[in-house]
């Protein structure tokens, strides 16, 4: 059965920072809220992995919501209605897929899917990519086939604030490029999504999984 809650991530209306890496998030930017109030950007509340999917198609949107494990609400504070109104959900790119290849009859559905294809494709530095994913299979020769190129094209998106477009990242440092597998198998590998749709914070998730990810990770290096 599908679980019934759903994160939320809010759009400020002001200047924002996020609580746990400092970075200033400057206006409209999109933060999710812990139990305590803090504020958390994407990539600190682990939901950078999740694609935006606007309102419009209502089948999309449900059939999507249906398939994702961890999802979230995107609300926007409406100062004329004085009440949050909702923008759209996040929710994980799988779902989006194969969402959209049951609407595939909608033309609009299309559109939007070669307009995100394209957007991908122009953020993406090709050469970098490549160079992280040798270096990601260089260190984890045993990761399955493929792999170091997924790692690789998620953790190296421009403009994203992930691991893969820091300083220490872009230099090929192995501290930096383990933090990327590190991540990638908590998400691909473990149940850490579906403990989070559950309503279960972060670092207790993180907690739970965190065996399971230096167990595989511990199998990879070799």
């Amino acid at each position: 059965m599908k679980r019934v809650i759903d994160l939320k991530v809010f759009i400020t209306n002001r200047d924002s920072t996020c609580d746990e890496c400092g970075e200033n998030l400057g206006r409209k930017a999109w933060i999710t809220l812990t139990r305590d109030k803090w504020a958390l950007c994407l990539a600190c509340a682990d939901l950078d992995h999740l694609l935006f999917l606007p309102p419009g198609n209502a089948a999309l949107t449900r059939r999507a919501h249906q398939r994702s494990t961890l999802s979230a609400v995107v609300l926007k504070w409406s100062q004329s209605r004085k009440r949050y109104e909702r923008q759209g959900l996040l929710v994980e790119a799988t779902a989006l897929e194969k969402s959209e290849k049951e609407c595939l009859a909608d033309d609009e559905v299309r559109a939007r899917r070669r307009e995100r294809e394209a957007e991908r494709r122009a953020k993406a530095d090709i050469q970098y990519i490549r160079h992280f994913a040798m270096r990601v299979r260089e260190l984890f020769p045993s990761c399955p086939p493929g792999r170091e190129v997924a790692i690789a094209e998620h953790a190296c998106l421009k403009y994203s604030g992930r691991i893969g477009r820091t300083a220490t990242a872009k230099s090929l440092e192995d501290s930096a490029i383990r933090l990327a597998v590190i991540a990638h198998i908590r998400h691909a590998e473990t149940p850490y999504d579906r403990l989070l749709a559950t309503g279960i914070e972060r670092l207790e998730a993180r907690a739970r999984v965190e065996g399971k990810v230096y167990e595989i990770l511990s199998k990879w290096e070799h």
